[in-house]
């Protein structure tokens, strides 16, 4: 069975930080592009950032170059975001993903972790 279980969602300040897991089971970890992408109310769900299998290759969507971090460790089956210098327009649903080449589309998906930052 496969799963894909995000953790980490809170309400934090603006500027404030937080970091998200996704713990993944069910299938070759390592095979795997991982992503994180975000929905916001009304809109769609945006690509955030990827990284590749031994996660020689990160990419950020521009709207977090800076501020965020994608990371995995193999070892553990799991996907981080660390989050920092958070503005309200990042409040959204957060959502792991995984894919296994660039060009295909996400194969398997979390369920996943509300984000809302707010004064």
């Amino acid at each position: 069975q496969v799963q894909l279980v995000e953790s980490g969602g809170d309400l934090v300040q603006p500027g404030g930080s937080l970091s998200l897991s996704c713990a993944a089971s069910g299938f070759a970890f390592s095979n795997y592009v991982m992503s994180w992408h975000r929905q916001a109310p009304g809109k769609e769900r945006e690509l955030v950032a990827y990284i590749s299998g031994f996660g020689g290759t990160r990419n950020y969507a521009d709207s977090v170059k800076g501020r965020f971090t994608i990371s995995r460790d193999n070892a553990e089956n799991t996907v981080y975001l660390q989050m920092n210098s958070l503005k309200p327009e990042d409040t959204a649903v957060y959502y792991c993903a995984a894919r296994i080449t660039y060009g295909s589309a996400p194969r398997y998906w979390g369920q996943g972790a509300r984000v809302t930052v707010s004064s």
